[in-house]
């Protein structure tokens, strides 16, 4: 056989390699967020730690809280940060889906807003609450209410699958009406208050110091960067994790000068700083 006709058989596996070559060369990662300062956190605070790897960070903003999900597992996305440990275990749970926390981030709290009163027990009998209609913020809206005294729940219920109808006692007579998350804070004006998710609630242009209340996150409410449990090894996967682990990442949240130092940082950080 000549070299010409060798030379097709040769390049195959040479082209075959300088494909995959080439995707391990380009070190690429889509990260997905909701709406709000996730997108912020990512851009001014991970991805110019992960540049200095030669990584090159793409954003994806979805404008719910199902999609990043379904966009992860499906391989749209590389990673996503938007979500906490009980909704990533109800929602992977109810989905059948293979997702895995890389590192959990300092994370907004959610707000009790109203422009009509000025403290919770100023409510009272017929007044409109408004909640987030996904059954795991739902739920985390109503252990809110308990937290703060307002109502109380079936205490057989476990507090992350709690709905409406296990509420067991509403002395103030409140009324409930779950609305989607994203349509809470324009609703805001039509109701006596509402309980939003801090990243709707900034994107909205709502302050954390605005709300009436915030809520004290235990460390399952405080969100993580999740990728597919198949890349959790990976190292981009571990770059990720190094990059929020850097000096650096925590300075930014340390400033005063920005929202983020409103953020409530996870225990791994806090921690480190303890004698």
């Amino acid at each position: 056989m000549t070299f010409k006709k060798w030379l097709p058989l040769l390049l195959v596996p040479l082209l075959g390699f300088g494909q995959a070559y080439a995707a391990d060369a380009a070190k690429e990662i889509t990260i997905g967020v909701s709406p709000g300062p996730y997108g912020d956190m990512v851009k001014q605070a991970i991805k110019p730690e992960l540049a200095k790897k030669g990584y090159t960070v793409t954003v994806r903003e979805f404008s719910d809280y199902i999609q990043p999900n379904l966009a992860l597992s499906n391989n749209s996305i590389d990673a996503n940060l938007f979500q906490n440990r009980r909704y990533l275990d109800r929602f992977s749970a109810d989905k059948g889906l293979k997702l895995s926390e890389v590192i959990t981030v300092p994370t907004a709290s959610m707000g009790f807003y109203s422009n009509k009163v000025k403290h919770l027990d100023e409510l009272k009998a017929g007044d409109v609450v408004t909640l987030p209609n996904d059954p795991s913020n739902l739920a985390r809206s109503l252990d809110f209410l308990q937290k703060y005294g307002l109502i109380k729940i079936n205490p057989d219920i476990t507090p992350t699958k709690a709905s409406l109808r296990d509420i067991t006692e509403n002395p103030k007579g409140l009324v409930f009406k779950p609305l989607e998350a994203a349509q809470l804070p324009r609703a805001l004006g039509g109701v006596t208050g509402s309980l939003i998710n801090a990243n709707f609630a900034i994107s909205a242009g709502l302050k954390l110091a605005d709300a009436i209340q915030l809520d004290i996150l235990p460390e399952d409410l405080k969100n993580m960067i999740v990728v597919r449990t198949e890349d959790a090894d990976k190292p981009f996967a571990q770059d990720l994790k190094a990059a929020v682990e850097s000096p650096e990442f925590e300075a930014f949240f340390d400033r005063k000068d920005t929202m983020f130092s409103a953020f409530q940082k996870p225990e791994w950080m806090t921690a480190r700083h303890k004698p």
